[in-house]
């Protein structure tokens, strides 16, 4: 696997809405890819989470990173999160 690099505003996102970076190349490395806008790809992965998130119990937390594939690493724009 290619080097994984986080933008500064991926690591801000990640941190913000509750990933932190061991999570997001977890997502890269193990979870599925789907296609985005602009030669993109988004990752999932679900995460056992059973905690309370912002007030909300939730089971599962998914970490959904979207990054670009370049010849010699994997740039990581931003990172969503989901709780359900």
């Amino acid at each position: 696997m290619k080097p994984i690099r986080l933008t500064n505003h991926a690591q801000e996102q990640a941190r913000e809405r509750g990933a932190n970076e061991q999570e997001v190349i977890e997502a890269i490395t193990k979870g599925s890819w789907e296609t985005a806008k602009n030669d993109r790809k988004l990752c999932r992965y679900n995460f056992s989470f059973g905690k309370d998130w912002q007030g909300e119990y939730y089971s599962i937390k998914q970490v959904a990173p979207v990054i670009k594939e370049e010849p010699d690493e994997i740039i990581v724009i931003t990172v969503y999160t989901f709780y359900f």
